[in-house]
C-alpha cells in the first residue's frame, strides 16, 4: 500500500457520496473521510518503520510528466492534517441542512482529494494540477451554499477565484521555464538546477505571487475576510484549516529550495511583509463586530507569523512554522465551529447581539475558553510550541523581528479575550441558548484533546518533520 491509496479513497468517496443521494450523503462522506484517516495512520506507521510509501510512475511522455507522489515526514504531516480535519469538518456540519447535500459533501471530499494531492505531488505539473483542482470545489461551496446577500457573495467569491487563478498562472510560467532548463518537472531535478541570480529572482517572485495570495500575505489578502464571512462554515473551515496551508507548505517544499539565493536576498523584505500582516490582522480584528470576520483577521495575523518563520531559513523557523500550521489548523476550525454553534441558536454573528451564554451552558463556555487560550498560545497548548519556536527563530535573524512578531500574542490576547467577554459574559440574551449536543461536544473535545496532548508532548510531530526539513535546508545551503 502506498500514498495513492489515500487519493483513490477520497476520490471514490466523492463519487460514492454523490451517488448516495441527499439523505445518505453526509453519512457516506463521514465514513469515507474516517476510512481515509485510518489509511493515513496506517501509512504513517509504515513510514516510521522505514517502508517506502511513495509512488513514481510515468504519466505523459512528451512533455515528460511523472505521476510522482513523495511521502516523507513533511508531506505526511500535512496529509494527516487534511485527513484528520476532514471528518471533523464533515461531522461538525451534521447540525446544518444543505440543499442538494450530495453535491455539497461530494465537493468537500473532492477538495480534500485535491489538497492531499498538492501535499504529496513531487512533479511540478502534477502539483500545479492538484493546486488548481482545489480551487474548483471551494468556489462552488462558497458560491452556492454561502450566506448573506447573494450579489455580495458572488463578488467576493469571484474576486477570490480570479486572484488565486491569476497568481497561479505566474507559477505555471515559472514551471514551464524550469522544465526548459531541466527537461523534467520532477522535484529532485528542479532542486539540482544551477540557475543564475536573475533567473532565481524571477522564479522566486513568480512562486511568491501564487503563495502570497493563497496564504494570504498582505497586500495580497483583500479577498480573505469577505470570503471567510460569506462562505458556509464548512467552507470557511476548509479554507482556513487546510487550504491556506497549501501555500505555506509550498514555500518550504518548492519555493525556498528551488531559488535559495533569491530567498536569502529577499529574506528581510519577506519577513517584514509577513510581520506587517501580523500587526495589521491583529489591529483590524480589534474593530470587528462580526464574529466570523474577527476570526478571519485573527487567522491572517497567525499565518503572517507562520510565513515569517518559513522565511527565516533556519531549522527552528521551519519546524516552528510546521508546528504552527498544524496547531492553527485545529484551533481555527474549532473557533469557526464555535461561531457556527452560536449562530445555530441565535441566528446572528453580530457580537453585540450575544452575551450571557456562560450562565446557560458552562460546558460549552469551558470548551470555548480553552480554544481561545490555545489561539493566544497559552503554554500547554500546541499553539505555544509553534509560536515560541517561530519567535525564537526570528530573534536569531533580528531581535526586532521577534519583538514585532510577538505582538500577535499581546494583541491576540486582547481581542480574543475581549471577544469572549462580549459573547459569553454580560447580560443574558433574551433568547435561550441550548446546551451543546453530543455531536457538537465530540467535535470540540477531539480538537481540544489534540491541542493539549501535543502541547504537552510535541515530540512525535517534531521527529516526523525535522529530517525532511534538514534535507530541504541542505539543498538551500548547498
Amino acid at each position: 500500500m502506498d500514498v495513492t491509496t489515500i487519493l483513490l479513497l477520497l476520490l471514490v468517496g466523492a463519487v460514492a457520496t454523490f451517488l448516495a443521494g441527499d439523505k445518505l450523503a453526509s453519512k457516506v462522506a463521514l465514513v469515507f473521510s474516517l476510512g481515509t484517516l485510518g489509511v493515513s495512520l496506517s501509512l504513517l506507521n509504515q513510514l516510521l518503520q522505514g517502508t517506502d510509501i511513495s509512488f513514481v510512475g510515468t504519466w505523459i511522455d512528451n512533455p515528460k510528466v511523472a505521476l510522482a507522489f513523495k511521502a516523507d515526514g513533511l508531506a505526511m504531516a500535512m496529509v494527516l492534517l487534511t485527513t484528520a480535519l476532514t471528518p471533523l469538518i464533515v461531522f461538525s456540519s451534521f447540525g446544518n441542512h444543505f440543499n442538494n447535500s450530495k453535491n455539497f459533501y461530494a465537493l468537500v471530499l473532492f477538495m480534500a482529494f485535491a489538497m492531499a494531492g498538492t501535499f504529496l505531488a513531487a512533479d511540478g505539473l502534477l502539483y500545479y494540477i492538484f493546486w488548481e483542482l482545489a480551487l474548483i470545489p471551494i468556489y462552488f461551496i462558497a458560491l452556492v451554499w454561502g450566506n448573506g446577500d447573494a450579489e455580495e457573495r458572488k463578488k467576493a467569491v469571484l474576486k477570490f477565484f480570479i486572484y488565486t487563478l491569476g497568481g497561479s498562472l505566474f507559477m505555471l510560467i515559472a514551471f514551464a521555464y524550469l522544465y526548459s532548463k531541466a527537461g523534467s518537472f520532477l522535484l529532485e531535478d528542479l532542486y539540482n538546477l544551477d540557475l543564475s541570480a536573475g533567473e532565481e529572482s524571477w522564479i522566486f517572485l513568480a512562486f511568491f505571487l501564487a503563495y502570497a495570495i493563497k496564504i494570504p500575505i498582505i497586500p495580497f489578502h483583500t479577498w480573505q475576510a469577505k470570503v471567510y464571512q460569506k462562505a458556509p462554515t464548512v467552507g470557511t473551515m476548509l479554507l482556513s484549516g487546510i487550504m491556506l496551508k497549501m501555500g505555506l507548505y509550498s514555500v518550504i517544499r518548492w519555493q525556498l529550495p528551488i531559488a535559495p539565493h533569491a530567498a536569502k536576498e529577499y529574506m528581510p523584505i519577506l519577513i517584514g511583509l509577513s510581520i506587517a500582516g501580523v500587526i495589521y490582522g491583529s489591529i483590524v480584528a480589534l474593530r470587528q463586530k462580526d464574529l466570523k470576520k474577527l476570526l478571519a483577521y485573527s487567522s491572517l495575523a497567525h499565518v503572517g507569523l507562520i510565513a515569517a518563520g518559513c522565511y527565516t531559513l533556519t531549522l527552528d523557523g521551519l519546524s516552528g512554522a510546521v508546528a504552527q500550521m498544524i496547531a492553527h489548523g485545529f484551533v481555527i476550525v474549532g473557533l469557526f465551529f464555535v461561531a457556527e454553534i452560536i449562530y445555530r441558536r441565535y441566528e446572528t454573528r453580530t457580537i453585540t447581539d450575544m452575551g450571557g451564554i456562560r450562565t446557560q451552558t458552562p460546558k460549552f463556555t469551558s470548551m470555548f475558553m480553552i480554544l481561545v487560550l490555545a489561539s493566544v498560545a497559552l503554554p500547554g497548548t500546541y499553539n505555544f510550541v509553534g509560536e515560541f519556536t517561530v519567535l525564537y527563530s526570528l530573534s536569531q535573524a533580528n531581535l526586532w523581528f521577534a519583538v514585532l512578531g510577538g505582538t500577535t500574542i499581546i494583541l491576540g490576547a486582547y481581542y480574543m479575550l475581549k471577544m469572549f467577554q462580549n459573547v459569553m459574559l454580560g447580560e443574558t440574551n433574551a433568547k435561550a441558548f441550548a446546551d451543546v449536543t453530543s455531536s457538537e461536544a465530540i467535535t470540540l473535545v477531539a480538537i481540544i484533546a489534540f491541542l493539549l496532548f501535543f502541547g504537552l508532548y510535541p515530540k512525535p510531530i517534531t521527529d516526523l518533520v525535522e529530517p525532511t526539513l534538514k534535507e530541504i535546508l541542505a539543498v538551500i545551503n548547498k
